[in-house]
């Protein structure tokens, strides 16, 4: 089980105002500390996170962040306007687009799926699987 997802970033300001557009339509909470952000889903008490958390922060080395050439995070959204909705809040909030909502023909019929790039260059996927949502043939 992935417990957590790190990625890094020299400009929390800009990453916050990112991430901070879509995470919590999504259900994630934010902490925020000196070490960055730590965006999780609520756990009742007594049960395990089933999804793993994603962190923002500087790099342990002090160095630089970038962005690893195809590493990609995906979140799934509710349906498909969830993540119109949410691709273009992103883009407001200072995302760059890698690819605008919709199907691709590699994936499912119930695939939809949108590409950003977050200010640090961190390529992120918003994506829905509802089966209540009209499919790619249909």
């Amino acid at each position: 089980m992935i417990a957590y997802v790190t990625v890094g970033a020299d400009d929390i300001a800009a990453a916050k105002r990112f991430y901070s557009a879509f995470l919590p339509a999504l259900g994630y909470g934010l902490k925020e500390g000196p070490e960055g952000l730590s965006y999780a889903l609520p756990v009742a008490p007594g049960q395990v996170p089933v999804f793993p958390d994603f962190y923002v922060k500087p790099p342990f080395d002090g160095g630089a962040a970038s962005a690893g050439n195809g590493a990609m995070v995906a979140f799934e959204a509710r349906n498909q306007a969830q993540v119109r909705a949410l691709h273009a809040a992103a883009l407001v909030a200072g995302g760059a687009d890698e690819g605008q909502p919709g199907f691709r023909p590699d994936y499912g019929p119930q695939f939809y799926v949108s590409y950003l790039r977050d200010p640090q260059g961190n390529k992120i996927a918003l994506f829905s699987s509802n089966p209540a949502d009209p499919g790619r043939d249909g």
